[in-house]
Formats: C-alpha cells, sequence, structure tokens
C-alpha cells in the first residue's frame, strides 16, 4: 500500500475536526485481537495525536496513547465519535 501526502493530510484534517471530543477507538492488535478503548482527543500534532482513556478499574490512572495517522489509514486504529 503506499501512502500519499494528500491521505495523511485529509485523516490529519480529520482528527483535527474531533479534538476535545470523546472518541472511541479500536485497536487491531492482530490475530483476531481487537481492543476497544473510550477516551478524548487531547492533542493533534503533525505526525501523531493523543488519546486521554480513563482507567479501566477504579482508582487506576488516566493513560495517555498516542497514535500516527497512518495507523487510521492502514486501519490498525479505527476510530469514531461516542
Amino acid at each position: 500500500m503506499v501512502l500519499k501526502q494528500s491521505d495523511i493530510l485529509k485523516v490529519r484534517h480529520s482528527v483535527g475536526r474531533q479534538l476535545g471530543q470523546k472518541v472511541i477507538i479500536k485497536l487491531n492488535r492482530g490475530r483476531h485481537r481487537v481492543d476497544v478503548k473510550e477516551g478524548i482527543l487531547k492533542e493533534v500534532y503533525p505526525s501523531i495525536f493523543i488519546v486521554e482513556v480513563s482507567g479501566t478499574n477504579e482508582g487506576e490512572p488516566n493513560k495517555t496513547l498516542s497514535f500516527s495517522y497512518t495507523d487510521v489509514i492502514t486501519k490498525d486504529v479505527r476510530m469514531m465519535l461516542a
């Protein structure tokens, strides 16, 4: 799969419009394993974006996850509004 700069710009723009909103992230971990996380899209940078996910257990601190725009294009990460 050849990634084009225009594809990355489209994804970056789309993700940027969701800044500050609650999102659901589906992570493809391979071998039919998929993790689903819910969090808030906190920051957007030229190469990555950051999602803050609340702790799964009570008292567990929030986690910060970062993803690249190419993860979205290759469908290793799927993101939708919650």
